[in-house]
């Protein structure tokens, strides 16, 4: 047992996971406690679940386990990494051919599923030449791409349909960049493709001959394919030992096909999140070591995008600031995701269980695990989805989106500007959008009109049970996150309810399902900015900045069309100041 186990904070549950390959062994700890109505509402549905067999259903890819829809032509996952680790050649290949070439850096290009998983790999393992582009801001795809020495960088873009917006035009951008450097006969032997058999993306790879096509299963989902070449190939090119990573993700497998579920990694931690969503407690927040932080990143898009569907959500909460056990509500679960030998816990489990909260420890040996993790984590969340009675594999919400931002990036190219709008208040460079009726809303609970007043009206619309997002469509670098954080944390403890900060677009194909189609809970402050510097899409009218634009104001039209209480902060071209007055207007 570990620690808390031995204090008598966790006597539930502790299970580990080795290898029958003598060459691997990773024992990751699971302990869990809870409170005693949701305690019993588990073992109800652990009888459930051993009496019908459930997860020998899964095994077998029974969609009934879920709604009988689709759910069976999305289960590839289950086997992937088997079908890996017979593959392994097609990756000592890749690593070979990168140190042969003498590339000096890689850049990822992708969105969701295609970049987490890289990111969490190449941020936890401090692989600096390793780069990851997700985001259109202008200002974000110029900082990349003066990291990069483009004549020496090896260029891999990651999109299972080749039809997804962001990949495309990043690849249009570099391929012309690149090209302007060795002709554009030579810039395909710089790009590499990892996209699913047929796929649009491949038609482009083959006629721009890319280097290397390798290709994903049409039946893994993007969340789901970390273990998949979207997640392997990265590694690969990282000089990470994938083999290593991905015995760690078989021998959790395994283990997650034990039909008991109390004896199951990935069954058990899943209906816990289940029976803790069904006592009203959806807001997972995620603790981990500093040493593997973005694995909660990969962790939001997971749970939010398969959970948050039909007006339920589990929602993810990740990087928020520790609080007092005292300070959270009743709608929290917590899971801390320690590395071992971590000093300095700074995460007291044990004073939030006194406080009445479910909670749930993870430990993970070393950073190799991670592969486990991925499985396990990709198992509970099919788990919880069958006990939410939804079915975790579809993304209907995403598309709504998608859908608006094309219609004004459309709208652009024909007429070459996107349509007006309107603020309904301005001051100091600062424009604040949402619907009419909202801002009636806002303004009836104001004695002035002010950014301070307005700011503090929409926060005060935050009830029990609610959570609050940040969603900022600008630059994602140490000082804007910082100062993104300090509006989140002004909240956290001015109103005491569940927090999250995403960056768009990123979150469009993450979180960005949840808070639509998962339950009315959300208020959200979006922010949004002009571009100081703009950047061309090649072949195209509209900019990267026309392009972020678009998928902002289409994110927040969908928002508003599902009646959400969503405010818009619209800053001038200097973020930083813009910013500065938002932080000084709640002081």
């Amino acid at each position: 047992m570990n620690d808390l186990s031995k204090n008598g904070i966790f006597g539930h549950q502790h299970l580990c996971v080795k290898s029958k390959n003598t060459n691997y062994m990773s024992e990751n700890s699971f302990s869990y406690s809870l409170p005693e109505p949701v305690e019993r509402a588990l073992d109800t549905e652990l009888a459930a679940w051993q009496t019908t067999d459930k997860i020998g259903r899964i095994w077998q890819k029974d969609a009934s386990v879920w709604t009988g829809s689709d759910e069976d032509k999305w289960l590839g996952w289950l086997g992937i990494v088997e079908w890996e680790l017979g593959g392994l050649q097609k990756y000592r290949d890749l690593r070979a051919d990168i140190e042969a070439s003498g590339f000096t850096d890689i850049l990822l290009m992708g969105m969701g599923g295609s970049s987490l998983c890289p990111e969490v790999l190449a941020i936890t393992f401090g692989v600096k030449n390793f780069h990851i582009l997700d985001s259109t801001v202008p200002a974000q795809v110029k900082a990349v791409e003066e990291k990069l020495d483009l004549a020496k960088t090896l260029f891999i873009v990651a999109s299972k349909s080749g039809s997804t917006l962001e990949p495309n035009c990043f690849k249009q951008y570099f391929f012309e960049r690149v090209s302007e450097l060795v002709g554009k006969e030579n810039a395909g032997r710089q790009f590499a493709a990892i996209t699913d058999p047929g796929s649009k993306m491949e038609q482009v790879a083959r006629a721009d001959g890319f280097r290397h096509i390798l290709f994903g299963d049409p039946t893994v989902g993007g969340r789901f394919s970390a273990l998949s070449p979207f997640g392997m190939t990265a590694a690969a090119a990282m000089g990470l030992d994938v083999e290593r990573l991905l015995q760690g993700a078989k021998a959790m497998a395994d283990e997650c096909k034990n039909s008991d579920p109390s004896a199951n990694p990935g069954a058990l931690l899943g209906l816990i999140l289940g029976v803790c969503h069904a006592a009203g407690r959806d807001k997972l927040t995620i603790f981990t070591s500093p040493e593997i932080y973005d694995l909660g990143a990969w962790l939001e898009q997971l749970i939010a995008e398969s959970t948050g569907k039909n007006s339920v959500a589990i929602i993810p909460v990740d990087r928020e600031p520790l609080q007092p056990a005292v300070s959270y509500g009743s709608d929290r679960v917590f899971v801390y995701i320690k590395l071992a030998g971590t000093p300095n816990d700074p995460v007291d489990l044990a004073s939030l269980f006194a406080s009445g909260h479910p909670v749930i420890r993870i430990e993970l040996d070393e950073i190799y695990d991670l592969g486990a993790e991925f499985f396990r984590w990709e198992f509970a969340t099919a788990a919880a989805g069958a006990v939410m009675g939804i079915n975790p594999f579809d993304q209907p919400d995403v598309e709504s989106a998608k859908i608006e931002a094309r219609k004004l990036t459309e709208e652009y190219e024909s007429t070459g500007a996107l349509p007006a709008e309107e603020p309904f208040f301005e001051a100091d460079g600062i424009k604040l959008f949402t619907s009419p009726e909202y801002a009636d809303k806002l303004l009836g609970r104001i004695d002035e009109e002010s950014l301070s007043e307005l700011l503090s009206a929409h926060f005060s619309t935050i009830e029990d049970g609610d959570y609050f997002a940040v969603l900022g469509y600008v630059e994602m670098d140490g000082e804007t996150e910082k100062a993104l954080q300090t509006i989140r944390t002004y909240v956290l403890e001015k109103r005491l309810s569940a927090t999250c900060l995403g960056f768009g677009p990123r979150f469009l194909h993450s979180t960005g399902q949840a808070y639509k189609g998962g339950p009315n809970t959300g208020v959200f402050l979006q922010i949004t900015s002009d571009d100081a510097v703009d950047l061309p899409v090649p072949g195209q009218k509209y900019t990267f900045g026309i392009v972020k634009a678009a998928q902002a104001r289409g994110d927040f039209q969908v928002l508003l069309d599902r009646g959400r209480r969503a405010l818009r902060v619209h800053l001038g071209s200097d973020v930083s100041v813009g910013l500065n007055r938002m932080i000084d207007a709640l002081q």
